[in-house]
């Protein structure tokens, strides 16, 4: 079960051919948490509250789990979603022409699991110089206030090199996701058939090679 209304995870999940169910779930978002400090583990936590809150609403009763919580890091300061239009714009002008970080937390949640299974993925990702004008494109479509750092990576106002996951950008990576899947018998003995790699997919969508996929897959082959 996708506890996730994202149409991107969604869309990403069903390259490992895998058949899901979609549900989701209401947890505050604490990013001034001590974990702050940490946002790897921040990220990871945020994915866990989720997953056991899908286990407490009686969501995913038994199926696995997935939950996922992506946030963006500036020179060591958190942002996830704007609050409202001024924040979005106070985030993108901060974005604009620098490097910084996307993390995202994933949380495995199996029956008979006394705590959700854990871990974060993190991406340099390079954001575009933006003026106001690209901005205001960008604004347009509507759909900021529900993107970590008021952007979507789909957007094209940046990028991440073949070296980084581009898919932990969009909230979902991937190739990690598959490889604990598999990697962790706890995990796969609740899996509802053999994933599908998810390389193939990913490099058919993006036109290009990666070049962490192969190795993240092959690591548990």
């Amino acid at each position: 079960m996708l506890a996730s209304q994202s149409p991107r995870r969604r869309r990403l999940l069903e390259w490992l051919s895998l058949p899901f169910t979609i549900t989701s779930v209401d947890t505050p978002e604490d990013l001034a948490s001590p974990l702050a400090s940490d946002p790897s583990a921040l990220a990871a936590s945020l994915a866990a509250e989720k997953a056991v809150a899908a286990r407490d609403e009686g969501h995913g009763d038994g199926a696995l789990v997935l939950c996922f919580d992506t946030i963006v890091v500036l020179n060591g300061e958190v942002l996830g979603k704007p609050a409202d239009t001024a924040d979005a714009w106070r985030m993108l002008r901060a974005l604009s022409g620098r490097t910084h970080q996307v993390v995202t937390g994933v949380a495995a949640f199996a029956p008979r699991m006394d705590e959700p299974h854990t871990f974060a993925v993190t991406t340099d990702v390079a954001m575009c110089d933006l003026d106001d004008d690209a901005i205001d494109e960008w604004m347009a479509h509507g759909t900021y206030l529900g993107c970590a750092g008021a952007y979507n990576i789909e957007a094209q106002v940046a990028e991440v090199g073949p070296a980084d996951c581009y898919q932990n950008v969009a909230g979902l990576p991937l190739c990690h996701v598959y490889a604990e899947l598999v990697g962790d018998p706890a995990l796969q003995a609740w899996l509802p058939g053999e994933p599908s790699s998810p390389v193939a997919a990913c490099d058919a969508a993006l036109q290009r090679r990666c070049a962490l996929g192969p190795q993240v897959v092959s690591a548990v082959r």
